[in-house]
């Protein structure tokens, strides 16, 4: 799946919220929907009920993530990990 716009967003693509709500957060694109993508982060975003966000709220990092079979508890530990990498990375 890759979405028209953009190819940095690409299924399993780690993403950060940049505008709304979920500002600052890490999610992972888990679909596309016309020209938004479909995200998660397992926690308060289920896999089985994601969010609809437009790209252009959204900033793409460089993990991807493998999402066949992934469980919304396998999501958190992923991010999380994800999340202290770069918070590792910034020191």
């Amino acid at each position: 799946m890759n979405c028209p716009q953009d190819e940095r967003f690409t299924l399993g693509t780690v993403v950060k919220a940049t505008a709304g709500r979920d500002s600052g957060r890490l999610f992972v694109i888990v679909g596309a929907q016309g020209k938004d993508v479909l995200i998660a982060d397992g926690k308060t975003r289920k896999i089985g009920k994601p969010k609809r966000k437009n790209i252009k709220h959204l900033k793409a990092t460089s993990t991807v993530l493998q999402t066949e079979n992934l469980t919304d508890k396998g999501l958190r530990r992923k991010l999380c990990a994800v999340q202290e990498e770069n918070t590792t990375n910034r020191l």
